[in-house]
């Protein structure tokens, strides 16, 4: 005769003690918006360094470097906050942990662009120009990018009891 009295996850599967907790499902999604976006920034520097030389030689490509470079960067900085935030899931307090670090990342990238922004706004050594438009095209590419990979990931979902 078994015993009727369960213990561990059978017992009552949302307790503390009902195991390990398995990676969010978007975990994989994160991780190869991640590597697109790695990718597509490179790309970017290279071409915007192309078009930084065209424009003004020596200083545009260091500004297409750069401005390419803050801009996926900063982007990127999001996406892997979530996916080092999702480690912490087996945490009793995973939700406030998830947002302290994903709104800590959102803060260190406002002061971080803030902070770029104003010391490299002058710099005789790059095109600001070049810079600029190497920024806001490396945050648009990587928001598509984001867009993109999420549109054709396939995430299973889970209803409510019946």
């Amino acid at each position: 005769m078994s015993n009727p009295v369960t213990h561990g996850a059978e017992a009552n599967p949302g307790s503390p003690d009902s195991g390990p907790r398995p990676m969010p499902s978007s975990q994989p999604i994160l991780l190869r918006a991640l590597r697109w976006g790695a990718i597509a920034t490179a790309a970017l520097i290279v071409v915007f360094a192309g078009i930084g030389w065209l424009v003004s030689q020596e200083r545009g490509l260091l500004g297409g470097i750069i401005g390419a470079g803050i801009g996926g960067v900063l982007l990127g900085i999001t996406v892997a906050s979530i996916a080092f935030a999702n480690r912490f899931i087996e945490s009793p307090s995973y939700v406030i942990v998830f947002f302290a670090i994903v709104l800590g990342s959102w803060l260190v990238k406002f002061i971080a662009f803030i902070v770029a922004a104003v010391l490299l706004r002058d710099q005789p050594l790059l095109d600001p120009t070049v810079l600029f438009f190497g920024i806001i095209t490396g945050v648009l590419v990587s928001v598509g990018i984001d867009v993109a990979v999420v549109a054709k990931s396939r995430i299973p979902v889970v209803t409510g009891a019946p």
